[in-house]
């Protein structure tokens, strides 16, 4: 299988080294001083379930460099895919098989927007993974977990085929669930509210977890996105919000989300993508999302300096 990743992180760099280490036939889309270190020096992951080496790697600055793929990872920011739908419309041949691994929602309807729907995937992955430095990508947190599926719930050998080359990585949790619309909105309460109240407080989760205030924003964030979830027909658990408190508080108490991270950085982060998006969906189904509302309205200026 001639796999492509599409944004080569934290999350393409753990994955795509990971299938890549394993002797699967990986090309990285990467670029700058990452692109120059991976070429140079190979892709260095530093991980907590064990470190490992991909070298040589295959790397390449344009997707345009890529005669074709039979899997293309998108792992880019949720805010960087309309640049990176237009480099990856040429890879897609006529049985290739998309499979993002974005935070969000939205962008499922951007790609469905752009390609057949026979020819993506829903998909998500958990993973505390970012770029220490060119070249080197650092695992510092949570089990790998990823899960794919088929939008229309089917079974399909495609699937089956990534879920057996995905399970012979030791230590990665790989589902297959019977609907991947619920597992994807699951991630979506959960990230969208540890994003946003975590940049909010600028604490790490164990702080603002263990902060009665913060806890209750917390709590309240995830419920108004369960709720746009099941206002647009996604059937939710309704213990769901209870449960994810429960895991949050088995995590690492120095734990930070990307967005989180991104933005105490200074970077462009996908503010608009989590917080706005809940924000956006919840209109457009008539429910209000008033603490994402606060949320978004404190961190705007934030990011509005880091796009400058």
């Amino acid at each position: 299988m001639k796999i492509v990743t599409f944004g080569s992180g934290g999350v393409g760099g753990y994955f795509g080294g990971r299938l890549a280490h394993n002797g699967q036939d990986v090309t990285f889309v990467a670029r700058g001083a990452h692109l120059a270190a991976m070429r140079n020096s190979g892709l260095h992951v530093e991980s907590i379930g064990g470190d490992f080496t991909v070298q040589p790697v295959e790397a390449v600055e344009k997707a345009s460099d890529i005669v074709a793929a039979d899997l293309v990872i998108i792992a880019t920011k949720a805010w960087q895919l309309d640049e990176a739908i237009p480099q990856i419309q040429p890879l897609i041949g006529e049985k290739t098989v998309i499979l993002p691994l974005l935070n969000g929602m939205e962008h499922m309807d951007k790609l469905l927007a752009r390609f057949q729907s026979s020819q993506v995937l829903g998909g998500l992955c958990r993973i505390s993974v970012f770029i220490e430095a060119p070249g080197h990508i650092r695992h510092v947190g949570i089990q790998p977990y990823i899960a794919f599926g088929e939008l229309d719930h089917s079974k399909s050998q495609r699937v089956e085929a990534i879920r057996k080359m995905f399970s012979a990585l030791d230590g990665i949790l790989v589902e297959v669930p019977e609907d991947i619309h619920v597992t994807m909105w699951e991630k979506f309460v959960f990230i969208s509210g540890t994003s946003g109240v975590g940049a909010y407080t600028r604490q790490p989760i164990g702080a603002y977890r263990d902060d009665p205030e913060a806890r209750q924003m917390l709590i309240d964030a995830m419920n108004e996105t369960a709720a746009v979830a099941g206002a647009r027909g996604v059937m939710l658990s309704r213990s769901l919000v209870a449960d994810t408190m429960k895991r949050i508080d088995n995590l690492p108490y120095a734990m930070l989300a990307s967005m989180q991270k991104d933005m105490m950085e200074g970077r462009p982060s996908e503010l608009h993508e989590q917080t706005g998006a809940v924000i956006r969906l919840g209109k457009a189904v008539g429910v209000p999302t008033p603490t994402h509302q606060k949320l978004f309205e404190a961190l705007s200026p934030l990011e509005i300096k880091a796009r400058l």
